[in-house]
């Protein structure tokens, strides 16, 4: 029988290499669900040269790593070949992983994202953000995660960053903190030439419609999502009945989001009825990671908000 080769790369919350020493748990299974390798490593990088090839979907590989202390991750699948060695990156961060924000300075951000300063003058927008920083930790990253997963969504022109004129911030709109920034989404004014934009990007394969999208996003009108990845796409969705004129442009809400799983199947029932559940959001950690693994896999540049996830 033939074989391929598998190179195993596993990397930290800082996106480098896993410092040593390290003891790693490693299960990779084939695509015909038979347990291939199950053993710790020692070392953050390592090559498995004699895994079976067999020319069919039995060449979907899973790999599933584990450390004590960090929540397990992995990716699946991973077509492995009988002609060259496939390279996968795997994070792990820590199971009460910290933020670290150093690399998102107020001056920064202000620049890179002007929507989020917009509406305030500049010692006001410096000390909302950096309340965000301090006191919602998730709440920032959320919205860090947004604006790096965005900045990667190319148009036909522009970014969705591009439309994006103002960020509402705590108690601007609605009631009851409805719209407020939280650790799953924001909501901002847009300009709504945005929406052709995405229906545009949607008939070339970019962007799926979600079909009745209130459901989810109380108020919403319409809704599409990335589906370039398996994971971790983001979902623009629009309240077309919510308006705000900004610079003499009558804009639109946008809600950005961006949810674990591609399938709408299995985002109600493991991320949206999981999280009614629990009463729980979805974690900026677990989409940092999802996010990450995933453009790594697709060969897209890499994605790198401005924090990084410390222990």
């Amino acid at each position: 029988m033939s074989t391929s080769k598998l190179e195993l790369r596993i990397f930290d919350g800082s996106q480098q290499l896993f410092p040593a020493p390290a003891n790693f748990l490693v299960t990779i299974t084939d695509g015909n669900q038979v347990q291939r390798f199950r053993s710790y490593i020692n070392k953050p990088q390592i090559l498995f040269d004699d895994l079976p090839f067999f020319d069919n979907f039995g060449d979907n590989y899973g790999v599933v790593v584990w450390a004590d202390g960090y929540q397990q991750a992995g990716f699946m699948p991973v077509k492995l070949s009988d002609q060259y060695a496939k390279t996968l990156d795997v994070m792990l961060i820590p199971n009460q992983p910290k933020y670290s924000f150093v690399s998102a300075p107020w001056n920064d951000v202000k620049v890179l994202y002007p929507f989020v300063a917009d509406g305030a003058d500049d010692p006001t927008g410096a000390t909302r953000y950096q309340n965000l920083l301090n006191d919602q930790p998730r709440v920032a990253a959320c919205l860090l995660n947004l604006c790096e997963a965005m900045s990667q969504i190319h148009l036909a022109r522009g970014t969705p960053l591009d439309y994006i004129k103002r960020m509402i911030w705590n108690g601007e709109y609605g009631k009851n903190g409805e719209f407020d920034p939280k650790q799953d989404r924001f909501f901002a004014w847009c300009d709504p030439a945005l929406i052709d934009q995405v229906k545009d990007a949607t008939s070339k394969g970019l962007f799926a419609p979600e079909l009745n999208p209130e459901i989810f996003h109380g108020g919403a009108t319409s809704s599409w999502k990335q589906i370039e990845f398996g994971e971790a796409n983001v979902q623009l969705t629009f309240h077309e009945n919510d308006h705000m004129e900004i610079g003499g442009l009558d804009c639109v809400m946008v809600e950005p989001d961006i949810d674990y799983y591609k399938d709408l199947g299995a985002h109600a029932i493991y991320e949206v009825i999981y999280n009614a559940v629990t009463q729980s959001l979805t974690d900026p950690a677990q989409v940092y990671v999802l996010r990450w693994i995933a453009g790594q896999q697709a060969g897209v540049p890499e994605f790198a908000p401005m924090y990084t996830i410390t222990s």
